[in-house]
């Protein structure tokens, strides 16, 4: 699935250094060149000739060597390959690769690429869920940086949690997911149209209804179908994520909004409404903050229903995208749901997903999800969110490639 495509892979310090010798074996089966890049700390665990000997080619360790460096080495490292991988310590989950100057080779390859760069993570589960680590992690996400794992499971250090290293099948399976080109997913030319977060719909001028949507996965799409080509128009509800650049974001707060900066958006070839929208509002917003008054004991709030983006967008008319997808964040009988969803609201697609409590799914930075068509319903497996977004706008690609040539 990968025959010609070049990966550089960065292997760092750590005790799952030793799963970068399966990875470069499975890439190879798949057809893929791979060069590897070796740190020092890297090269306490697996040894420069053991790489060698599975990609056949030559393990880069040292800035400095002259005949490499006499030839720009770092630079050709970075631009000859189609995608960068990263199996990194802590240090490397953390923007100074992006913005300070260091003395080692792989540093200085990941600040010279302008290639996608794609890591897998791999360290204790408290350093993991550091919010230095997050607020690095976030950071790197904006900037266009993907990521794989890290996974759930036993640690060297005898804790368990999130930190391991994801397996090197499916970091393989990712790489092939996230390449562009592959399979003909592109999206050049193509405008896409994406809502994200949630909406706040507000009761006074203090409390408001929402939810808990964080709008990861609506500003994951936003990142890829930019990475393949599209123009973009992110409409996101109130998030804590940076914003993108080459990507147009239109914050706003309320489903009247979004609903408005969406039609504004129009045309677009695909619309992905990721948006976790709230159905309700205040009928009637308070000027002044409600107060609670001696021997209250209750509160009647009247409720008016919000606009139906979705239904909206996928309506006939001759602005109706040529792709419209909708998600559908559910806690029971999940394709039952989604399915009578596909159908009363005239999307094509619904991206289901079941977001109970236990599942960690909502906020968090994996899914689980079941794409629901006319045709069927198809179970994809657990996977990070970035990497749901790349195959869900892979397929979105070949769908607007094939409807195009039956058009022609």
């Amino acid at each position: 699935m990968l025959p010609g495509k070049r990966i550089l892979l960065i292997v760092g310090g750590g005790i799952a250094a030793y799963k970068a010798l399966e990875l470069v074996r499975r890439l190879r089966e798949r057809g893929a060149a791979v060069r590897v890049v070796l740190t020092r700390g890297g090269a306490e665990f697996v040894t420069p000739l053991s790489f060698s000997t599975l990609s056949g080619d030559k393990t880069f360790t040292d800035l400095f060597d002259l005949k490499d460096e006499a030839e720009i080495g770092h630079i050709q490292l970075s631009r000859e390959a189609d995608l960068v991988v990263v199996r990194p310590r802590r240090r490397t989950c953390s923007p100074r690769w992006r913005t300070a100057l260091r003395n080692d080779l792989a540093s200085t390859v990941l600040m010279a690429t302008d290639k996608t760069v794609l890591v897998a993570p791999a360290m204790n589960v408290r350093m993991w869920e550091h919010p230095a680590t997050m607020r690095n992690v976030a950071t790197l996400r904006a900037d266009g940086v993907r990521f794989v794992g890290p996974d759930e499971g036993d640690m060297a250090c005898g804790e368990f949690g999130p930190g391991r290293m994801a397996e090197p099948e499916a970091i393989a399976d990712a790489i092939e997911r996230i390449l562009p080109g592959l399979h003909g997913a592109s999206l050049a030319g193509r405008h896409v149209l994406i809502t994200a977060g949630p909406t706040y719909e507000p009761i006074d001028p203090v409390r408001y209804i929402a939810n808990r949507s964080s709008g990861k996965q609506g500003h994951a799409l936003a990142r890829v179908a930019k990475d393949m080509g599209a123009k973009v128009t992110l409409v996101s509800g109130p998030t804590n994520l940076p914003d993108m650049p080459g990507v147009t974001t239109i914050k706003v707060e309320t489903a009247t909004d979004m609903l408005d900066a969406a039609l504004a958006a129009l045309p677009v070839d695909v619309a992905i409404c990721a948006a976790a929208v709230a159905d309700w509002r205040a009928a009637h917003q308070a000027a002044q903050k409600l107060k609670k008054e001696d021997g209250q004991t209750g509160l009647n709030l009247a409720l008016a229903r919000n606009p139906d983006i979705l239904a909206t967008l996928a309506a006939p008319g001759a602005r109706r995208p040529t792709l419209v997808i909708g998600f559908a964040a559910e806690t029971e009988t999940i394709i039952t749901h989604a399915q009578a969803k596909l159908s009363r609201k005239g999307a094509d697609w619904i991206v289901a997903n079941d977001v109970s409590p236990d599942t960690g799914i909502m906020g968090g930075d994996h899914t689980e999800v079941h794409l629901v068509s006319a045709t069927g319903v198809e179970d994809w497996p657990a996977m990070g969110k970035d990497e749901m977004a790349a195959k869900l706008l892979a397929r979105a690609a070949e769908a607007l490639h094939a409807m195009q040539l039956a058009a022609e």
